[in-house]
Parts: C-alpha cells; sequence; structure tokens
C-alpha cells in the first residue's frame, strides 16, 4: 500500500484546511485509512480512523465538531476536513491505513507526513 499526502500548509487561527490522503496498491474497499498527528516533542496523537469495509469512522473525543474524515472511494482518497484551527493543532499530520482500524498506532503502512502550521 502506498499513502501519498498532501494539503498541509500555514494557516491563521481559526482558518480551515483539508488534507489528503490517496491510497494505492491495494483494494481500496479493504482498507481501514487514519490519520495521526505528532507535534514536536509530542507523542503520536491519532487523530481519526474510517473503516472503508463498514463506513464506520472513529475519531479523537478532544477534536469532534472541528476535524472531519470521509472517504472517496471512487478516487481512493480519504479527506480530512480540519476548521477552526488553533496554534496546537501544528504538528506533522500522518496517514496510515491497515485493514482495521483497531490496530491504532500500529498500522503497517504510513505516509510521509505533511506539515500543519497554525499561526496565532
Amino acid at each position: 500500500v502506498q499513502l501519498v499526502e498532501s494539503g498541509g500548509g500555514l494557516v491563521p487561527a481559526g482558518g480551515s484546511l483539508t488534507l489528503s490522503c490517496a491510497a494505492s496498491g491495494f483494494t481500496f474497499d479493504d482498507l481501514a485509512i487514519a490519520w495521526f498527528r505528532q507535534a514536536p516533542g509530542k507523542e503520536r496523537e491519532g487523530v481519526s480512523c474510517i473503516s472503508n469495509r463498514d463506513g464506520l469512522t472513529y475519531d479523537s473525543d478532544s477534536l469532534k465538531g472541528r476535524f472531519t474524515l470521509s472517504s472517496d472511494p471512487a478516487k481512493n482518497t480519504v479527506y480530512l476536513q480540519m476548521n477552526f484551527l488553533k496554534p496546537e493543532d501544528t504538528a506533522v499530520y500522518y496517514c496510515a491505513a491497515d485493514f482495521s482500524c483497531a490496530k491504532k498506532g500500529e498500522m503497517d503502512y504510513w505516509g510521509q507526513g505533511t506539515q500543519v502550521t497554525v499561526s496565532s
């Protein structure tokens, strides 16, 4: 499985960004695709995960209401819509894939990461 993230950048506090994760090399509908983030000096944090087999999503409680995960099987792409961004959302965001969201941080396939910087 190959994962390519895009959409990161610099955004002012209160702004929005949409990250994309394009997956290839496996049947998209069989995959669970997740987003994680890691801020400098902090541990990696799970953001959200979608199981393409059943359409269920699993979201971080602390980010619900601001971050929304969606999947477009026609494009083999998962999107993370991030609204009302805060400076503490600044991190490298990673896309990961496996066959179950239950794998969490132990997913087998990872993208290269995309930087999101929120200015105050």
